[in-house]
């Protein structure tokens, strides 16, 4: 006989002629499922922030359809689990040995239509998944109207830099032609405004103590904005978290994509690409502004000496200057 009685017949007595009871069991049970549900409610989210499901909440036009992507996502995932522990529940529970008094059910082999369903509704699943996923992101990085605002951002190691592509001067006339630091990146992604001679900001590595660490990068509310992204040395990742979006930064290829802001206010942003030994330190700041605002911060930098340009980062190669659509 083993040790712990398992192999006693159904209904005998264990260890000192005591009934075996199933109630330590039965006992327990309800104290499991209230710690689970403690654990899954006592968190730091309010009642607000349970529909997006922990995100942040949206700060732009475009936020709202990744938000409702994920909550869809999340939704078909919850179902496809409910139906899955309700399978695993009811077969442990209507199918026990103890229930049955049978050792081994019976078996059934080579069903089918069984077979068969249990191979067309994942593939229908995942046909859903991919049809939402890629007309929503064919919006997101729609980049075929013309933007308000150009900003060229540029990544390395170990912090950004914010080329500004605006005519701050009011003069159409200046410059002539696209200026050296920004030759590197293709024309029809560049869109460089008329007279945009153009300012810029950048960072440091963030040292940890700042209360708002690295370089803050400026948007203006109501208006859309198109970041073409450039790396100028290993690839990192342009995050702006209230954004709910981010998009690698990756050298010899131009990113591009394009937000319209619709919520003033401070927010991070941070390199979501392991990208090095300071990766950690590689922060921002975006603040969201009035048109107004943002105008005069671009004097400001202007009166602080800061026109032109930094070096937009490595030129477009290989593949990727081959996959550009060619321009007039």
């Amino acid at each position: 006989m083993s040790p712990n009685g398992s192999d006693l017949p159904h209904g005998q007595k264990g260890v000192g002629g005591a009934p075996m009871s199933r109630r330590p069991v039965r006992r327990w049970l309800p104290r499991v499922l209230a710690a689970g549900l403690v654990l899954a409610t006592a968190t730091g989210c309010s009642y607000k922030d349970y529909p997006r499901l922990g995100m942040p909440s949206p700060a732009t036009e475009q936020a709202p359809r990744i938000l409702a992507l994920w909550q869809g996502s999340w939704a078909a995932a919850l179902a496809t689990g409910v139906l899955v522990w309700g399978l695993i529940l009811w077969s442990v529970i209507f199918h026990r040995r103890s229930r049955t008094k049978v050792e081994v059910p019976p078996q059934t082999r080579y069903n089918m239509p069984l077979e068969a369903l249990y191979t067309i509704v994942p593939i229908i699943v995942i046909a859903v998944l991919f049809y939402f996923t890629a007309r929503d992101e064919s919006k997101i990085l729609d980049t075929s109207k013309k933007p308000q605002n150009v900003i060229n951002v540029v990544g390395f190691q170990w912090s950004w830099g914010f080329n500004y592509l605006a005519n701050v001067d009011g003069n159409p006339a200046t410059p002539v032609g696209v200026p050296a630091n920004l030759s590197t990146i293709p024309a029809n992604k560049l869109l460089l405004p008329k007279g945009a001679e153009g300012v810029y900001d950048v960072g440091t590595p963030s040292s940890g103590t700042e209360e708002h660490p690295g370089p803050t990068l400026w948007l203006p509310e109501g208006q859309s904005v198109r970041f073409v992204l450039t790396s100028r040395d290993v690839i990192h990742d342009f995050w702006v978290i209230p954004f709910l979006m981010k998009m690698d930064v990756i050298p010899g290829q131009t990113n591009v994509f394009q937000v319209t802001p619709n919520k003033l206010g401070l927010f991070r942003g941070k390199c979501a690409e392991l990208c090095g030994q300071d990766h950690s330190r590689m922060l921002f700041n975006v603040k969201v502004v009035t048109p107004e605002q943002y105008q005069q911060h671009l004097k400001d930098l202007a009166a602080k000496g800061q026109t032109g340009y930094i070096p937009a980062g490595i030129a477009t190669t290989g593949n990727a200057k081959n996959s550009e659509p060619k321009t007039t």
